[in-house]
């Protein structure tokens, strides 16, 4: 548990928790205090002492409305940096784990980024149902207790993770306030959902929203205004502008109004800007006690250039023949299935994997329509040459790596459906079994 302190009004430093040892003992002596945002305090021993303290510690941290987030997380990529990149703003605390550069998992405290959430917002299920499910099991359980009840599919579970990651990871991109911390920690292979995003590929994705609130922040300097409502709905308004409209009482910030409505920081800052522009609502920098507040003055309009999200390009693969990477990627498939089927699972195991397989919705790529699973768990390695070499002209520059990626994308649809049936022993001894055959291509 991370060790808390207030600060009294009479300026003193005090343990909330004075039952246990102080994290101070052994840090005397005299330190400077450096300017910061007013949510972070540094102190910088004077003279330096020199030292380190083992794994988890934090390696660097700032205020995230100086330094843009999304440069050092392109840093962090490019490096191959493993660790947590987490951010502490008025929107809540939220985090980032990276392994090798790439994106691992995401969480957050905000209500809106929560698995039932987005399972709703999505429409893959009903309110009602992830309520119900949520009093069956705990919040961890949702995504595979809708699952088991027939009212989820296991591919649009991974679609959905994949979504609320995605999502959190673009909120920390967008943050202009608060702290972020840099975090050296061990990244477990088994950590949650196994999933693996292209870091290059959320940035880019990330640039369109970054244009779009810039374009909002003309209007909406941050999420700490108040909203009031001047006029009722028209009737023609879209729905979350409906319900976002009908929580205005000039009492809540757009933040509140983004918790009160389950919607993301960006979201909710994109229907206050429409009802703005609708002449639906207003915003002051104070609750609407009595009539009276007026608009604040708009922020100096910025230009922002819109740039269209666009996929990284794929890491170069020396190799020029697919049926290496066929194979490889077939001997990890049946290593998956072979796990499972220790469970008694592998029939259902493969009937969702080809349900995956033919909806289409895990990878753009056009190599794995109309294939499916054998029922060792590999794919017929004949069906995939031929379909490589039909849809050779359709691969892009590098034809052999968006084949690769295609059959990665699967790859990690299958340990995290695997993940969900696993004891987390059998789960990591996966996760490193895995780990090591796909090693077999980078030396290749």
């Amino acid at each position: 548990m991370t060790p808390r302190f207030r600060i009294d009004a009479s300026a003193q430093l005090v343990p909330e928790d004075r039952s246990v040892p102080s994290p101070l003992a052994g840090r005397s002596g005299t330190y400077a205090l450096m300017a910061t945002a007013p949510d972070l305090l540094v102190f910088s021993r004077t003279p330096a002492e020199g030292g380190s303290i083992p794994v988890p510690r934090v390696v660097l941290a700032g205020d995230a409305g100086g330094f843009p987030l999304s440069d050092l997380i392109a840093f962090l990529s490019q490096s191959r940096w493993s660790g947590v990149v987490r951010v502490h703003s008025p929107g809540g605390e939220r985090s980032v784990t990276l392994r090798e550069g790439e994106v691992r998992g995401a969480s957050s405290d905000d209500p809106a980024d929560r698995l039932g959430e987005v399972l709703v917002r999505m429409g893959y299920v009903e309110r009602a149902q992830v309520e119900a499910a949520l009093r069956e099991q705990p919040p961890s359980k949702v995504g595979r207790s809708l699952v088991e009840k027939g009212l989820l599919k296991s591919h649009d579970l991974f679609k959905c993770v994949t979504h609320q990651v995605s999502e959190i990871f673009h909120a920390i991109v967008l943050c202009r306030e608060g702290n972020f911390f840099l975090i050296d920690q061990p990244v477990e292979d088994k950590s949650g959902h196994i999933i693996q995003l292209s870091t290059q590929s959320l940035l880019m994705d990330s640039i369109r929203k970054i244009d779009e609130m810039a374009h909002f922040r003309k209007r909406i300097p941050h999420g700490r205004l108040y909203v009031t409502r001047k006029r009722a709905s028209d009737g023609k308004l879209e729905e979350d502008e409906d319900r976002v409209l009908g929580l205005l009482d000039g009492r809540r910030t757009i933040l509140e109004l983004g918790h009160a409505a389950r919607l993301s920081e960006f979201d909710v800052t994109k229907v206050v800007f429409r009802l703005l522009e609708g002449g639906f609502a207003s915003v002051t920098d104070k609750p609407l006690m009595v009539p009276g507040p007026g608009v604040p003055t708009p922020l100096p309009e910025r230009t922002a250039q819109a740039a269209a999200p666009a996929r990284a390009p794929a890491r170069p693969v020396v190799t020029v023949d697919p049926r290496p990477v066929a194979r490889v990627f077939n001997f990890i498939f049946r290593e998956i299935r072979d796990e499972v089927a220790k469970q008694g699972m592998d029939r259902e195991f493969i009937a969702a994997a080809n349900a995956a397989l033919s909806g289409q919705g895990l990878t753009s790529s056009p190599v794995l329509e109309g294939l499916a699973f054998a029922p060792d768990g590999s794919i017929p390695e004949n069906k995939l040459m031929e379909s490589f070499e039909r849809h050779r002209a359709q691969l892009g520059s590098e034809p052999l790596a968006t084949f690769r990626q295609a059959l990665s994308d699967m790859m990690f649809f299958l340990l995290f459906q695997a993940g969900e049936l696993l004891e987390s022993r059998a789960d990591e001894d996966l996760a490193r079994r895995v780990k090591e055959l796909l090693s077999t291509l980078e030396a290749s």
